[in-house]
């Protein structure tokens, strides 16, 4: 039995906030017009979790501070070419390309979340853009199409990585973005 030492990496704060995320962005993205109603509280949820993470990017834990990961495009770009030499390092937080995909994770979202308070305040003169007006509604609605659209494909490129990530540093990711822990570095010469 392998009993490796490990280390907290994801605090509970970071890992409720990426579960729910998950619930709302799907919930969202697979309601719209049929149900409204839940696809416009799923889409609050998504705003309130950027929100929090954009708080929680500032004073959470060393791993979720985006000052401990987030990096040039260079920096993300060289890992990825090293990723696919067999030649990439393992990081015990975010590795480079995981920060980039965060960053334009956390746009897209937020984008479009922002559309969709426009298309909202459009169609039902409602929630915080209900002074919009309907002159532009479907511009609004296909902006918001595409940012949900593009964040889909986020999603899958994202979840594409993790599993290379863990095929390649023998980790599973995906767990332990539920409990929190990953194994500690292991040191040279072992």
């Amino acid at each position: 039995m392998n009993t490796s030492p490990v280390i907290k990496v994801w605090d509970l704060p970071l890992r409720l906030f990426h579960w729910l995320l998950v619930a709302g962005f799907f919930t969202a993205y697979f309601t719209e017009d049929e149900l409204l109603d839940l696809h416009v509280i799923a889409g609050y949820l998504v705003f309130g979790l950027l929100l929090f993470r954009f708080i929680w990017g500032f004073s959470g834990n060393q791993y979720a501070r985006f000052s401990n990961f987030l990096c040039p495009p260079q920096q993300s770009l060289a890992y990825i070419k090293d990723l696919i030499n067999h030649s990439a390092k393992r990081y015990i937080g975010h590795n480079p390309a995981g920060a980039a995909m965060i960053a334009l994770l956390l746009l897209s979202l937020l984008l479009t979340s922002l559309t969709g308070f426009a298309v909202y305040g459009a169609d039902q003169a409602a929630g915080p853009l209900a002074a919009i007006g309907a002159a532009h509604e479907k511009f609004w609605e296909e902006l918001h199409e595409f940012f949900a659209n593009f964040t889909l494909l986020l999603v899958i490129v994202h979840i594409i990585g993790v599993v290379i990530e863990s095929w390649i540093h023998r980790e599973n990711l995906a767990k332990a973005m539920l409990h929190g822990f990953k194994k500690t570095p292991t040191p040279p010469n072992q």
